[in-house]
C-alpha cells in the first residue's frame, strides 16, 4: 500500500488476447483486482472509490459486459484466464490481490486455482464454492429463454428485488437505497442479450470448487451480506471450514450487494485485511 497521492481515475481500453476490455484504474501500489458480478460490469464497485487512496483499483468490465468487446464469452474458466492476461498488459507481473462478487468471485477462485503465483491474496464476496444444482442450472436456463424472447428489463425485474437487503428500509435511508436500485436496473438493461445468455450458460455449467479451494494457499476474506438470499452466509461460512487461510466477515444490513449496501464496512474490513495478510513492499504506480 502507499501513502503518496493517487492519481486520477480513468477507464480506458486495453487489449488482451481476443478482446478489448474497458478497465476502470485509480490510486498506485498494491494492486487490487475487482472482478464484478452478473449481469453487471464495473461500476457496482463505486462505492469502493476511497481503496484508491491505499492501493491500486483496477476494475475491468469483463468479457462482452459493459464497455468491453471481443470474442464471445465461453466459460468462467475463460474470465479468469482474461482477468491475467489484463495483469500482463498492465505489467503487473508480481501477485496482485483478486476480489471477485459473486460471478466476480467465481471468476477470483479460478484465477487462485490457475494461477496461484499471480495471487497475492483473495476477497471473496457474496459469492459459494459449490456447483449448481440440476434445479438451479434448469432456472439460468429458463431465465435465459425469456431474455431471448422480452429482452434485458425482464432479467432486471427478477433480480433486483433479491439483490438488496430484505429489512424494511428507513425512511431517511430510502433515497440512497433507491439510487441502488436505479443504479443496478441501469447497468442491467445495458448489458446485451448474447452476453447475458453466455453468462448464464458459464454459470451453469462452472464445476464445483471445494475441493480445488480446501487446497488454496492464499490469504483469503470471505464476506457475505447477513441477508444475502441468492449465496446466503451458510455458503461463505462452508467456505472459512475448508479453506486453510480464509476469516469470514458477515455484514449486516446487506444483501448479495455488500461493498455497494455497507461500503464503510465492506472498504474498511478489505484494508485491515491487507494490512494484517499482504506484506508491504514496493509496487510500480
Amino acid at each position: 500500500m502507499s501513502d503518496e497521492p493517487a492519481p486520477s481515475p480513468s477507464v480506458h481500453p486495453v487489449a488482451i488476447p481476443g478482446c478489448r476490455l474497458a478497465v476502470h484504474t485509480a490510486g498506485r501500489g498494491l494492486p487490487l483486482l475487482l472482478l464484478h458480478g452478473f449481469p453487471l460490469d464495473h461500476s457496482m464497485w463505486v462505492a469502493q472509490a476511497p481503496l484508491s487512496d491505499h492501493v491500486r483499483l483496477i476494475a475491468p468490465d469483463m468479457r462482452g459486459f459493459g464497455g468491453s468487446a471481443g470474442a464471445g464469452l465461453e466459460s468462467i474458466e475463460q474470465l479468469a484466464d482474461d482477468a491475467v492476461a489484463l495483469l500482463d498488459a498492465l505489467h503487473i507481473a508480481g501477485p496482485a490481490v483478486v476480489c471477485g462478487l459473486s460471478m466476480g468471485g467465481y471468476v477470483a477462485q479460478h484465477v487462485a486455482t490457475r494461477h496461484p503465483d499471480r495471487v497475492a491474496a483473495l476477497v471473496l464476496v457474496d459469492t459459494k464454492l459449490e456447483a449448481d444444482t440440476p434445479e438451479a442450472r434448469q432456472a439460468r436456463s429458463d431465465l435465459s429463454g425469456k431474455v431471448g424472447r422480452i429482452g434485458q428489463t425482464i432479467l432486471a425485474e427478477a433480480m433486483i428485488p433479491r439483490l438488496l437487503a430484505q429489512s424494511p428500509v428507513e425512511p431517511e435511508a430510502r433515497p440512497r437505497r433507491d439510487a441502488i436500485e436505479t443504479r443496478l436496473r441501469q447497468t442491467i438493461v445495458a448489458q446485451r442479450v448474447p452476453t447475458i445468455q453466455a453468462a448464464l450458460a458459464a454459470l451453469g455449467s462452472r464445476p464445483d470448487m471445494t475441493a480445488a479451494m480446501a487446497r488454496c494457499a492464499a490469504p483469503t476474506l470471505l464476506v457475505v451480506g447477513a441477508e444475502d438470499v441468492i449465496t446466503p452466509p451458510s455458503c461463505l461460512q462452508a467456505a472459512a471450514t475448508i479453506m486453510p487461510r480464509a476469516s469470514l466477515l458477515i455484514v449486516p444490513g446487506a444483501g448479495h450487494m455488500t461493498p455497494l449496501e455497507q461500503p464503510d464496512v465492506f472498504n474498511e474490513a478489505v484494508l485491515e485485511f491487507l494490512r494484517q495478510q499482504v506484506p508491504q513492499r514496493p509496487h510500480p504506480a
